[in-house]
C-alpha cells in the first residue's frame, strides 16, 4: 500500500511540475515585455471601495493622486458605511495632492443579495459611468500603486486589448505570520489559476487580482456589470470568468503595486484565509472531501512516506518531498524569504487545510464569509 501511496506522490508533483502551466516559477510579470507609448491615452476612473479603512486610506489616495498618467484620471471613493475616519483621512489625503479629482459617494449596508464590497462598488461606478471613463480601475482602500502602475496598465490593456488586466498585489511580508503564510498563498493561488493559463485566450482558466484590476468600461457593461457577480465573495475571479467570455484577460506579478495590510498573528491569517476558503469549493462537501483527499496526498503524504516508509517508498516519497520543496522556491526569491522556508511546505500546507476545514465550520454555523461585521454567507442563505 505505501508503494502505491509513493508512486500516486510521484505522478502528482510530475504533473504539477510538468504540467501545470509553469506555475511555480513565478514568471508572468509586469515586467516580461517593453510596451508601446500611446498616441491617445483614454480617460480612466478609479473606483475605491473603503469600509473602515482610516489606517490606510490615506496611503492608497495618495498613491493614486501621484500616478504619472497623461490623461484624464479621477478617483471616487467609496465610503461604505464606516464607523471611523475613513472619509476624514481619504479627504486629507485628496488635500495634499490638489492636482488630481478626488470625490466620495457614501453607501449603506448591501441589500438582500449583494455583499458590501460588490455593493460599494456599484455605487462607485454609477458615479464613475457618469465621466464617461473607458476603463475602470478597481481596487482597494488598502492597496499602494508605484506611479507609474496606472501607465503601465493602460498600455498593457490597449496593446493586445484585454477586456481586464489585473496586477496581483505583492502581500507584505516581515512578521513570522507573514513569512509563514503569504508566498505559500501566492503559489496556491498560482497553482490553482496557472497564470500563464489565465493569459491565453484559448483556455478556460479565469482568474484576476481584486486589489488592482483594470476593466474596459464597455466590456463591464456587456457582462452585466457587478451586479452579474452580486453576492460572490471571490469577486475577482468570478468578474474574470465572466469578463474572459467576451475577450482576453491578462493577470501577473508585480512589484509595483503593494498591500500595506498587516497580518501580524496567526489568527489574522486565518481569518483572511477562512473568509473564502469554503466559498471557493461552492459550499460542497463533496469538493471539500475531494480537497481534504488532495491535499493529504499531494503535501502530506511525501513527508510521512519519508520519515516512516522504507526502501523504494521512502525514496518516492523522499523525491515528490525534493520537488515540493523546489517547487516553492522561485515565490520564496520573490517575496525574498529564506529557501529553508520550502522544506516546511507540508506543514503549512496542513495550516491552509486546517483553515479551509474552519470556513466550512463557520459556514455551517452561519457566520461564512464573515468580514467587517458582515456575515455574507451561510447554510440557510444558499438553501
Amino acid at each position: 500500500m505505501s508503494l502505491v501511496l509513493a508512486v500516486v506522490c510521484v505522478m502528482v508533483w510530475l504533473y504539477l511540475i510538468a504540467g501545470r502551466g509553469n506555475f511555480w516559477l513565478c514568471r508572468v510579470r509586469d515586467t516580461d515585455r517593453i510596451l508601446p507609448e500611446l498616441e491617445h491615452w483614454p480617460a480612466v476612473v478609479a473606483v475605491v471601495p473603503a469600509r473602515n479603512e482610516s489606517e490606510y486610506i490615506a496611503a492608497s489616495v495618495q498613491s493614486l493622486l501621484r500616478q504619472e498618467y497623461a490623461g484624464a484620471f479621477s478617483i471616487i471613493v467609496v465610503d461604505d458605511d464606516s464607523s471611523d475616519e475613513t472619509v476624514a483621512e481619504a479627504m486629507h489625503a485628496a488635500g495634499s495632492v490638489p492636482d488630481r479629482q478626488m470625490s466620495v459617494v457614501n453607501t449603506k449596508g448591501p441589500p438582500c443579495g449583494w455583499t458590501g464590497k460588490l455593493w460599494a462598488l456599484k455605487q462607485g461606478i454609477a458615479e464613475a459611468e457618469k465621466l464617461r471613463p473607458e476603463y475602470l480601475l478597481l481596487t482597494d482602500a488598502d492597496i499602494e500603486h508605484a506611479p507609474s502602475t496606472l501607465a503601465w496598465l493602460v498600455k498593457q490593456s490597449s496593446a493586445r486589448r484585454f477586456v481586464l488586466t489585473s496586477l496581483m498585489a505583492k502581500l507584505r511580508c516581515q512578521s513570522f505570520a507573514e513569512r509563514t503564510h503569504v508566498p505559500a498563498f501566492i503559489y496556491f493561488f498560482q497553482m490553482l489559476y496557472p497564470f500563464s493559463w489565465v493569459c491565453r485566450p484559448s483556455s478556460s482558466t479565469a482568474a484576476a487580482a481584486g486589489g488592482c484590476m483594470l476593466v474596459r468600461t464597455d466590456a463591464l457593461a456587456s457582462v452585466g456589470g457587478i451586479a452579474s457577480i452580486r453576492n460572490a465573495l471571490i469577486d475577482d475571479c468570478s468578474l474574470a470568468a465572466k469578463l474572459k467570455t467576451i475577450g482576453p484577460i491578462w493577470l501577473g506579478l508585480t512589484d509595483r503595486v503593494h498591500s500595506i495590510r498587516p497580518y501580524d498573528r496567526l489568527s489574522d491569517v486565518k481569518r483572511m484565509i477562512s473568509r473564502s476558503a469554503y466559498a471557493q469549493l461552492r459550499y460542497s462537501p463533496l469538493f471539500l472531501a475531494v480537497t481534504v483527499a488532495g491535499m493529504a496526498i499531494t503535501f502530506i503524504m511525501p513527508p510521512l512516506l519519508t520519515l516512516s516508509a522504507t526502501g523504494l517508498p521512502r525514496f518516492l516519497g523522499l523525491v515528490a518531498w525534493l520537488a515540493m520543496a523546489l517547487s516553492l522556491m522561485p515565490t520564496l526569491r520573490f517575496y525574498r524569504v529564506s529557501r529553508l522556508w520550502s522544506v516546511a511546505l507540508p506543514v503549512i500546507a496542513s495550516l491552509y487545510l486546517y483553515y479551509t476545514l474552519g470556513s466550512a465550520y463557520q459556514f455551517v454555523r452561519g457566520q461564512g464569509g464573515q468580514w467587517k461585521g458582515r456575515i455574507h454567507a451561510n447554510a440557510t442563505s444558499l438553501q
